[in-house]
């Protein structure tokens, strides 16, 4: 049995995805207004004809709120379409930032306790008690983003229905150009 799989299946195991579709960048992106006007109620965004940049209308606005990000590029003279969903750019730097500066400080503190030891001096003996708090600040920045994560999953699903049915139709057969 042979099954197909579409790029909207594909975005069930991966934030991002690609696809190529029939229209240009600019049928795509005027494509894309009307059915975000059509859609309006729910979701509000910002169309241009290369970028797209799609929110879930919501009471609340949390620091994970996710987006659809869209950009539109010509490749080998077809339309194709890249998707990312997941939060702001500035929540994933700010995050990665956070790991980063704990990741260093974790090695600093225990690279002080280890050489301290090894050359026996008592000098930095303060250091190993910090690198554990170091690491629950680790664990803390990752729960902070499990949590942003599941309180942005029933977004993430109105945002892949929008993508489904905004672009799946438009959606042209993947061939590979002749060479």
């Amino acid at each position: 049995m042979n099954t197909e799989e579409t790029t909207m299946d594909r975005m069930r195991s991966r934030p991002r995805f690609k696809m190529y579709t029939s229209l240009s960048p600019e049928e795509y992106s005027q494509n894309l207004k009307a059915y975000l006007k059509k859609h309006g109620k729910y979701f509000a965004g910002n169309i241009n004809p290369q970028t797209a940049v799609i929110t879930v209308i919501t009471e609340y606005d949390h620091y994970w709120k996710p987006n659809l990000a869209l950009r539109t590029e010509l490749e080998d003279g077809r339309t194709a379409v890249r998707g990312i969903f997941g939060p702001s750019a500035a929540v994933w730097t700010f995050f990665m930032f956070l790991y980063f500066l704990f990741g260093i400080l974790w090695m600093v503190f225990i690279t002080l306790w280890f050489v301290g030891e090894k050359i026996k001096i008592d000098d930095y003996t303060w250091a190993l008690p910090v690198s554990f708090v170091t690491l629950a600040l680790i664990i803390l920045t990752y729960l902070a983003s499990l949590w942003g994560q599941k309180k942005a999953a029933h977004e993430m699903k109105l945002l892949r229905k929008f993508a489904i049915s905004s672009t799946l139709p438009h959606e042209a057969a993947e061939t590979t150009p002749a060479e």
